[in-house]
């Protein structure tokens, strides 16, 4: 996208009309955009007005005073620079100064967002990928559990049969309990996990997508913009795996997330001058959302039992491929405050932090098998809460005496 909807620098097509060189040169109006004037990109001096004042021998800015001239829009369309792109969707469909241009780029976000999802979650890759032996041997399918971990499409040789030792439930106990999507919403305790965990899916993703949209504005070359953002990645996967090594999973996302947050806020104290500043500090906050985002496979597969395990971090990542879709819609607040899609993201990541307090930690524990030792789990409870419960204790015990 950055570079398939890249807008190249614009202004309004001049027709081949009878004008003089200097009035050819300013038709277009200058603007002040961030303390630096720049031509409009969106309109123009009146072209009629102008061509009457170029036929008489005024001249600009000496004969007439340009800013009492009546402006219009690109009625004539526009004109683009090729200096770094041929052509683009933006260029072939004039998605620029218009209102015109927000359907058809909403639709193809979002038509781009589905089809990202649907390629990397969906039967096209899910036949290539073996069943978790674990889940099979919960549902009685030894055979199959031990084909996997036999792994007998590269000859090896493992002792049979290797669940020599488990027992199976029967056919006349009673059946097994079926789970869905909806019990994920059914317990309290597994409600509340879900929903922190979409919140933080959603930022993780809505902060990756967005600054990766940004790259071109990094540097005046997109391409060399694209390879900095690319090469954040390398050392944000890197501390990813070191932090699952070695550090508690809700301590590492809260750390990343305040890494994350941070530096976008901080974006808003740099000087204008001070532009290389600044895109260090967004390349610092997509580091912490790339590594986040990579730290959340793990943490969620963690937190649930293995019969929700799947289910849970599928409806995440639809969650996550939500976040995307609005990522570009977000950098279009630009259009009102220049850094207002940083502080929005950074908002975000604060919100997240405060939110992952309250999740379990599941670092150098068990993997839960059960529902029930997934609510045991210790996790971090409201101060406020804790005293509700302890007055309702109280009078409990003041009405027994």
């Amino acid at each position: 996208m950055v570079f398939v909807a890249g807008t190249p620098a614009h202004h309004c097509l001049i027709p081949d009309v009878n004008l003089t060189v200097d009035w050819y040169r300013a038709v277009i109006p200058i603007e002040v955009v961030d303390g630096k004037q720049e031509s409009s990109r969106c309109s123009r001096y009146r072209l009629d007005v102008v061509r009457n004042l170029s036929a008489q021998g005024f001249l600009p800015g000496r004969d007439v005073n340009l800013t009492d001239l009546e402006q219009e829009s690109c009625v004539d369309g526009f004109s683009y620079s090729k200096d770094i792109y041929q052509s683009t969707l933006v260029s072939e469909f004039d998605l620029v100064c218009s209102e015109q241009w927000k359907k058809p780029f909403t639709s193809t976000v979002l038509f781009l967002g589905v089809l990202t999802g649907s390629l990397f979650s969906g039967p096209i890759s899910d036949r290539f990928v073996p069943e978790s032996p674990r889940w099979l041997l919960s549902q009685g399918r030894a055979d199959e559990a031990e084909a996997i971990l036999a792994a007998k499409k590269n000859k090896v040789i493992a002792p049979q049969p290797i669940f020599a030792g488990v027992h199976f439930q029967d056919d006349k106990a009673p059946s097994r309990e079926h789970y869905n999507v909806f019990t994920l919403v059914r317990n309290a305790g597994v409600l509340n996990t879900t929903l922190i965990l979409y919140l933080l899916w959603f930022t993780m993703s809505t902060g990756y997508a967005g600054l990766s949209l940004n790259t071109s504005q990094l540097h005046t070359d997109p391409y060399i913009s694209c390879f900095i953002s690319a090469a954040v990645e390398v050392p944000a996967f890197v501390t990813s795996w070191l932090a699952l090594q070695y550090l508690p999973r809700r301590l590492a996302v809260m750390c990343i997330l305040v890494l994350g947050g941070a530096s976008l806020y901080g974006i808003q104290l740099v000087p204008q001058d001070l532009s290389g500043l600044s895109n260090a500090l967004e390349m610092v906050g997509k580091f912490g959302f790339t590594t986040g985002t990579s730290l959340m496979f793990v943490y969620t597969a963690e937190l649930y039992p293995t019969a929700l395990r799947n289910m849970a971090t599928g409806t995440c990542m639809a969650v996550s491929r939500v976040g995307t879709c609005i990522a570009p819609f977000i950098l279009e607040l630009s259009v009102y405050s220049k850094n207002l899609p940083q502080i929005v993201l950074g908002t975000l990541a604060f919100l997240s932090i405060f939110a992952t307090i309250f999740l379990p930690e599941s670092f150098g524990h068990p993997l839960p098998q059960t529902i029930q030792q997934m609510q045991r789990r210790e996790r971090i409870k409201c101060p406020c809460m804790k005293r509700k419960a302890n007055s309702k204790s109280v009078v409990m015990i003041e009405s027994q005496l």
